[in-house]
C-alpha cells in the first residue's frame, strides 16, 4: 500500500474553508516508534485532556506533570489524519461560519479555536482545564494575533454568558465515563447556546468499538479497549507523533443509544452520527483504505430547537 503522503497534501483544503496551520509531514513509517512513551491516563471522573491530575503507575500524578504532555499532544495536531480526514469532516459539518460566534469546548492548545477564527467566525473562544494547555493557546495567539480568547475552566460547571451559535467539542465527549457525566455535558452545550444553536463535535466512534489495534497504527496511534465494549470500559489511544514521542491516554465507552439519550434529555433534536470525510485530493489514495472502512472515529451534531 501506498504508505506516504506528500507534504502539503491537504493544505489546499480549499484555503478559505479550512485554513491550515500545520504542515503534514510524509514520514508514517517513523509513527511506529514507540520510545519515550508517557502513560498519562486521565481519573476516572469525567474530565478530558490536559487535566489536573492522573493516574500514574497507580499513583496520583500532580498538574505539573500531567501538563508535560501539552506539547506532544499539541504536536500530534501534525498527523496527517488530523488534517486529512478530522479537520476535513469538521469543517465541513460546520459549513458557513462566517460571523458566527462559536466556543470551543476541550480546544487544547486552541489548534481548532484558531482555525474557526481564521475561517470567519466572528468570535471563537476557548475553553480547557489545562492550565498548560491554556498557556500554550495563549502563547500562539501573542506569537499570532487572531482575536481568539481563552478560559481555563471545567466544561462541566461552566456557565457561559452570553449564548453562542455554536459549539464545537473535538473529542469532548468520550471522556465522559457513565450516561450522567455524558448528560451533564450535553446540558451545558445545550444551556450555552443560543435558539436555533448547533452542536458540531468529533468523537472516538462508539459505532465501531476496536477490535485490533494493527490497522491503525500506520495512521499514528494505537487505540485498544476490551471486547465486546461494555458501558463506562476504557478506551485506551496511545499517540505516536512524527518525531517518535508517544503519549497515552484513556476515553470510556458508552454505547451509541446513551449518545443519543443523553443529547435528547438536554433538549437537543436532530441529534446524527457524521460519517468521516476524506479530502478529495486523497480520494484515490490507498493509504487511507483502512481508516475509511474501519473508521476509528466520527462525527456528531444537534440543534436546539429555535424556541
Amino acid at each position: 500500500m501506498g504508505d506516504n503522503i506528500s507534504p502539503g497534501a491537504c493544505n489546499a483544503i480549499e484555503n478559505k474553508e479550512i485554513p491550515s496551520l500545520l504542515p503534514i509531514c510524509p514520514q508514517t513509517n517513523s509513527m511506529n516508534k514507540l520510545a519515550n512513551i508517557q502513560f498519562c491516563q486521565p481519573i476516572r471522573a469525567g474530565i478530558f485532556p490536559g487535566l489536573i491530575a492522573v493516574l500514574h503507575f497507580g499513583r496520583v500524578l500532580l498538574m505539573a506533570e500531567y501538563d508535560s504532555i501539552a506539547e506532544a499532544y499539541r504536536d500530534s495536531k501534525r498527523l496527517p489524519f488530523r488534517e486529512c480526514i478530522e479537520r476535513r469532516t469538521l469543517f465541513k459539518t460546520l459549513g458557513e461560519i462566517r460571523g458566527k460566534t462559536v466556543l470551543d469546548l476541550a480546544c487544547g492548545d486552541g489548534f481548532y479555536t484558531r482555525l474557526i477564527r481564521q475561517a470567519g467566525a466572528a468570535k471563537a473562544t476557548g475553553v480547557d482545564l489545562s492550565p498548560e494547555m491554556i498557556r500554550l493557546a495563549e502563547q500562539e495567539e501573542k506569537r499570532q494575533p487572531l482575536g481568539c480568547r481563552y478560559s481555563c475552566q471545567d466544561v462541566a460547571k461552566m456557565k457561559p454568558s452570553p449564548p453562542v451559535d455554536i459549539m464545537v467539542a473535538v473529542y469532548l465527549l468520550n471522556y465522559a465515563d457513565t450516561a450522567e457525566r455524558l448528560r451533564r455535558f450535553c446540558q451545558v452545550c445545550y444551556n450555552a447556546l443560543r435558539p436555533a444553536g448547533r452542536f458540531v463535535g468529533v468523537n472516538d466512534n462508539v459505532l465501531n468499538p476496536p477490535k485490533e489495534t494493527l490497522l491503525w497504527k500506520k495512521y499514528g496511534f494505537e487505540k485498544t479497549c476490551p471486547h465486546p465494549a461494555k458501558e463506562g470500559d476504557i478506551i485506551l489511544y496511545t499517540v505516536t507523533n512524527q518525531d517518535g514521542r508517544s503519549f497515552q491516554f484513556q476515553n470510556y465507552y458508552l454505547k451509541p443509544e446513551t449518545y443519543q439519550n443523553a443529547f435528547r434529555a438536554a433538549g437537543f433534536q436532530h441529534f446524527r452520527w457524521i460519517p468521516l470525510s476524506l479530502h478529495p485530493s486523497q480520494q484515490n489514495n490507498p493509504f487511507w483504505e483502512d481508516f475509511m472502512a474501519n473508521p476509528p472515529i466520527i462525527g456528531l451534531e444537534a440543534h436546539k430547537p429555535t424556541a
